[in-house]
């Protein structure tokens, strides 16, 4: 039973986050989704720095190696978006290549190498929320429930933010629920692993939580904040820097960090 329940929670907490995002991102926030990048970038930062990181620390890990798990994970990225670049120079003659990114004017932000990287970071995370999920039911169900509660309230935000980057790199609304719904399941896979090997798992969870961050850093610094550098108005930059805030806090009022 307490297998079926870990199951039954990581599904909502991984799956019924995203359902939520999309809903609020379909009614309200659609038609505005190019503006909206900063919002998600404020999403991405503080889900990074003021959630993963700190969590990372906090497990009493060896701080130099979850720094040097984070910077690995930025160079792995980095070298991920490289390739995707490469490739797409010699598949498409784009010359230098940043015809995957879409830099023109109006043109869509990222490109497949930023939505890999959303899909591996967002994976890695609610992998981790699926162990501690799993953790919390070990210890009483009536906790694990709870957990699973907390896991939907946080993640909200951060899948509006993910779904937001998705539709801006171009990719159509099913398809960026079918991929926000992809990383929701590593939840379960989390859960059911840490089920049978809470142990082992333990010790690994700092340094999940540190490439989780790196991913989350890369597409905000790398990919999104560039983007916003294209309009310079006074106007774009207050509009964006207040979009960033809000990002920031709502991870924040949402219970996200602690």
């Amino acid at each position: 039973m307490v297998l079926l329940s870990i199951i039954a929670a990581t599904l909502a907490g991984g799956l019924l986050s995203v359902l939520a995002a999309a809903l609020i991102s379909f009614a309200v926030l659609e038609r505005w989704v190019p503006r909206l990048v900063s919002f998600a970038v404020g999403a991405l930062l503080a889900v990074a720095l003021l959630v993963l990181l700190p969590q990372a620390i906090e497990s009493q890990a060896d701080a130099r190696g979850v720094f040097a798990t984070l910077l690995a994970g930025l160079l792995a990225f980095f070298m991920m978006e490289k390739l995707a670049l490469w490739r797409h120079s010699h598949v498409h003659g784009a010359g230098d290549g940043h015809g995957a990114h879409g830099h023109a004017h109006g043109a869509p932000v990222g490109g497949r190498a930023t939505a890999a990287m959303i899909v591996i970071g967002d994976s890695l995370h609610n992998f981790v929320d699926g162990v501690l999920i799993a953790a919390a039911f070990l210890a009483d169900p009536k906790l694990g429930w709870a957990a699973a509660i907390a896991v939907i309230a946080h993640e909200i935000p951060q899948e509006v933010g993910d779904f937001l980057v998705l539709r801006a790199s171009g990719y159509t609304r099913a398809r960026a629920l079918a991929l926000n719904a992809l990383s929701g399941l590593a939840s379960v896979v989390g859960g059911v692993l840490a089920y049978f090997l809470l142990s082992s798992l333990a010790g690994a969870i700092p340094y999940v939580l540190a490439l989780a961050a790196a991913g989350f850093l890369y597409v905000a610094v790398a990919d999104l904040i560039p983007n916003l550098h294209r309009r310079v108005a006074v106007r774009d930059a207050a509009s964006q820097l207040a979009l960033i805030a809000l990002g920031v806090a709502t991870v924040v009022a949402t219970g996200h960090t602690h």
